[in-house]
């Protein structure tokens, strides 16, 4: 599996699949899996049905970084 590059995450959607968030932080797809289903996925993991997604904000957080939205521009 190939991991994700730092120029990567600014292209990351607001919720990712459990895999790519696995790709960033170097984790194997069953190790990835094993975590979540045991609730010890390093960052916020949800449920969905039997998908797995992680808020990008929260993957962010974790790699420490910045996770402002961005603001419209008041005229």
């Amino acid at each position: 599996m190939k991991t994700l590059k730092y120029t990567d995450l600014a292209e990351l959607p607001s919720v990712l699949d459990l895999m790519t968030a696995a790709r960033a932080l170097g984790l194997s797809r069953s190790y990835a899996y094993e975590l979540a289903k045991n609730n010890q996925f390093p960052c916020k993991v949800l449920r969905i049905g039997q998908c797995y997604r992680v808020p990008t904000s929260a993957l962010l957080t974790l790699l420490g970084e910045k996770t402002d939205t961005p603001h419209a521009d008041k005229g």
